[in-house]
């Protein structure tokens, strides 16, 4: 493992929170801290299914979760996409 190299993040099958919730949540606090920036791609579902170790119906479960959340937009054809999010101090 090379000093660049994040620990990778696991998921817990056992967790009452499914799958699906776990993994929205990874990627959230990854655009929360600006490792998905604005306007830029999200890893597609089968890259999060594969890096993580879920189905890919899990991971577009995920992706649709954010959907609902206000926090990517998908586009036909092109793949989802981080929306720009308002100042934290917007009211």
């Amino acid at each position: 493992m090379s000093d660049t190299e994040e620990p990778k993040v696991t998921l817990d099958p056992m967790s009452a929170r499914p799958l699906y919730v776990q993994l929205a949540d990874v990627i959230a606090a990854k655009i929360e801290s600006g490792e998905l920036a604005p306007d830029r791609p999200i890893p597609s579902e089968n890259h999060l299914a594969d890096e993580y170790g879920v189905a890919r119906l899990t991971a577009r479960r995920a992706a649709q979760e954010l959907r609902e959340r206000g926090l990517i937009i998908t586009v036909r054809g092109k793949g989802s996409f981080v929306v720009e999010q308002p100042p934290r101090d917007a009211p």
